[in-house]
C-alpha cells in the first residue's frame, strides 16, 4: 500500500475507533472464508464493525484515537462495537461453536485495557433490554404490593356493607 493509502486508513480507522465504546482485539487463525463471513455478517446485524487490518496500522489508530494500545502479533482482526455486550456474547457464541476460533487478545473498554477473560464477563452479563425489564419488574412490585395493601380495607368494608345489607334483608 502507499503511504497515503495507509495514513488515509488509519484515520477512517481512527473515527470508527472513537465513535465505539468497546474495541476487542481477536486472533482469526483457523477460520475459512466461510466462517469468516458468517462471523461478519453476525457483527454486521448487531451494529458491530469487524477489521482485519496490519497490526501495525491498528496500533497507530488505537493510539492516535487517545487510547494506549497493547503491542499485538499475528493475525488480528478488530471488533468496533457501541455495545460492548452485544460484541462479547457474539464473539464468546461464535468461538463456542467453531472450536474457539476467533480466540479473544484482549481489547478496551470506555479507555481501559481489558483481557479475554474480562470479554468472557461481559459476554455473560444480560442484555440491556433484559436488565430494563428487570428493573421494571422490580419497580414494579413494591408498587403492586402497595396497591394491594391500600385496597383490602376496602374491600372489607365493602364486604361488611355487603353482610349487613343481607342481614337487614333477611330480618
Amino acid at each position: 500500500m502507499k503511504r497515503t493509502d495507509k495514513e488515509q486508513l488509519v484515520r477512517e480507522l481512527k473515527e470508527k475507533i472513537g465513535s465505539a465504546k468497546a474495541l476487542y482485539y481477536t486472533d482469526f487463525t483457523g477460520l475459512n472464508v466461510k466462517l469468516m463471513t458468517e462471523l461478519r455478517r453476525k457483527f454486521r446485524k448487531a451494529g458491530v464493525q469487524y477489521v482485519v487490518i496490519k497490526n501495525t496500522l491498528a496500533l497507530r489508530a488505537v493510539n492516535e484515537s487517545g487510547l494506549v494500545g497493547e503491542r499485538l502479533k499475528g493475525p488480528t482482526g478488530l471488533v468496533m462495537a457501541r455495545d460492548p455486550v452485544e460484541a462479547a456474547k457474539i464473539l464468546t457464541e461464535f468461538a463456542k461453536a467453531n472450536d474457539a476460533r476467533p480466540s479473544v487478545k484482549g481489547g478496551m473498554f470506555d479507555g481501559a485495557s481489558i483481557d479475554a477473560a474480562q470479554v468472557k464477563r461481559l459476554a455473560a452479563m444480560p442484555s440491556r433490554e433484559q436488565m430494563l425489564a428487570e428493573l421494571g419488574a422490580g419497580l414494579q412490585s413494591p408498587l403492586s404490593a402497595m396497591l394491594g395493601a391500600l385496597s383490602g380495607p376496602m374491600m372489607m368494608f365493602v364486604g361488611a356493607l355487603e353482610a349487613l345489607k343481607t342481614q337487614r334483608e333477611g330480618a
